[in-house]
């Protein structure tokens, strides 16, 4: 299974849509700048059949330390997450 890297997928929308290399790299930029201030700001972004990125709390909880198996309290955080949508699921099937 290969790795897509930012640059083959700038590729790939030039290839497509026929945009300058410039331009393709600024709108993958762009979308990810828009995605990032969204879940900043508590929304989600919904990207029909593609699948939506949400933003999540994480309730604090204890763990251990894994080396001394001392209790320690992990603090309640806000992280990403992705639901496929129904077209990119059948896609992957």
């Amino acid at each position: 299974m290969a790795k897509l890297m930012k640059s083959d997928v700038v590729n790939s929308i030039v290839e497509q849509t026929g945009l300058s290399k410039k331009d393709a790299n600024a709108a993958v930029d762009a979308m990810g700048a828009t995605i990032i201030e969204a879940l900043s700001n508590g929304d989600s972004v919904g990207l029909i059949g593609f699948g939506t990125f949400e933003p999540k709390n994480r309730p604090a909880r204890t763990g251990r330390n894994p080396q001394t198996g001392e209790p320690l309290e992990i603090p309640a955080k806000t992280v990403p997450v992705f639901k496929a949508g129904k077209k990119l699921r059948d896609a992957t099937a």
